[in-house]
């Protein structure tokens, strides 16, 4: 077991294989992702030389791949990603809805993630914004912030979407702020009837714009009437539409958004192992009791990587996404005329300062300064000590 085991230490190791057992098979995509994790922070990737002035003791500090799939790169991303949400803020209650796809309809979408998971986007955030609009419920124009994720927590495909939504919204005229109940935002059974009844409408229309591919075991659905008796079991049944209690307050809410908005298939805190017998990781067993969800699963490498790769996103697909009063389009007017309805004093935008050069670090040594004294271009690897510089960078 290694506390400092990472994705990209599987892939360097048996990515190579497994990209040559699937040959041909393999999507560009997955391909640049599982290339950008196993150079990640390594030479191919380029970086620099830091020493200290007092010591002489020096380091290399490989760059980022920045990858969005990559879960060493995400912290920093999801941190500038909240510095800005926090403005966005209100002072009211934030609730949690979950949408998620019927396992017949994950199967379709595994195949046709751009199309599907745009449209599962689509259907949710209308369903919520329509049982919003409607008198009978809130009567309100809401806003909604919206976050895929395409996986369990095995990493099997389990496609759905996180909303967060602030307690209430503007009336129709846009004169009054309209609160929902503390602890009820819509219920839950209406949402799901309408999402049901959107997304199959939307499915089929797809279809019939032949915009839908089918292949391997799901091939014989390119016939019309075989394709609509796959889809007849989930027509009756109930959607899952989740309701969680609202959040404790706005910073609740922004240690949620840290928790979801940049979070990938698997963090490296999970993985726990790796050797013949395959990767080991924690994950959670949502049957079991809460006490009992942690738990330990081994899977084969190539198993492993297959299910990983099953996560990886489209080319330019936003998995982050507003509606409402929070659509980009109209976010900062909407917002302004909520905090004007709530009495609430704006707090003045902060001057974005011009970047700096990272503060140097302190020698794990003496405590001095590390100085970067040495630019390495992609994939060189310096063998052994720079030359010692003086503090204005050049030689003695």
């Amino acid at each position: 077991m290694s506390a400092s085991l990472e994705l990209g230490d599987i892939f360097r190791a048996a990515g190579p294989a497994w990209r040559s057992a699937h040959a041909g098979r393999l999507p560009l995509q997955q391909l640049k992702v599982m290339s950008a994790i196993e150079h990640c922070r390594t030479a191919a990737l380029g970086g620099h030389v830091a020493a200290c002035g007092n010591c002489g003791h020096w380091r290399i500090a490989y760059n980022s791949c920045r990858n969005r799939h990559c879960p060493r790169c995400q912290g920093n991303a999801a941190q500038t990603w909240l510095a800005e949400r926090e403005a966005d803020l209100l002072p009211v209650g934030y609730f949690h809805v979950v949408f998620t796809l019927p396992a017949r309809i994950a199967d379709i979408a595994l195949q046709n993630k751009a199309v599907l998971y745009a449209l599962l986007f689509q259907a949710a955030s209308e369903t919520m914004m329509t049982i919003a609009a409607d008198p009978r419920h809130l009567g309100a124009r809401i806003g909604i912030t919206a976050v895929l994720h395409s996986w369990g927590s095995a990493l099997t495909h389990h496609p759905h979407v996180h909303m967060i939504v602030p307690g209430g919204g503007l009336s129709p005229d846009g004169q009054r702020w309209i609160s929902s109940r503390p602890a009820f935002l819509l219920p839950v059974r209406v949402l799901g009837k309408l999402f049901r009844r959107l997304f199959l409408t939307r499915l089929l229309a797809l279809f019939d714009a032949d915009r839908l591919a089918f292949r391997g075991r799901l091939a014989p659905l390119a016939d019309r009437r075989t394709f609509l008796r796959y889809l007849a079991p989930v027509r009756g049944r109930r959607w899952v539409v989740y309701a969680k209690p609202p959040f404790a307050g706005p910073k609740a809410v922004l240690a949620y958004l840290s928790r979801y908005t940049h979070r990938v298939a698997i963090s490296n805190r999970r993985l726990l192992a790796f050797n013949e017998n395959g990767v080991t990781f924690r994950y959670k067993d949502y049957r079991r009791d809460t006490a009992h969800q942690q738990q330990v699963m081994t899977l084969a490498t190539d198993e492993f990587i297959r299910r990983f790769m099953l996560h990886v996103l489209p080319r330019g697909f936003h998995r982050i996404r507003h509606y409402g009063l929070l659509a980009s389009s109209s976010r900062k007017a909407s917002l302004a005329r909520v905090r004007e309805l709530l009495n609430v004093i704006p707090t003045p935008a902060a001057e974005i300062p011009e970047p700096e050069p990272v503060t140097p670090l302190p020698c794990p040594c003496c405590g001095g300064l590390m100085v970067v004294i040495q630019i390495l271009p992609r994939w060189y690897q310096p063998r052994g000590p720079p030359p010692a510089t003086d503090p204005a960078g050049g030689s003695p």
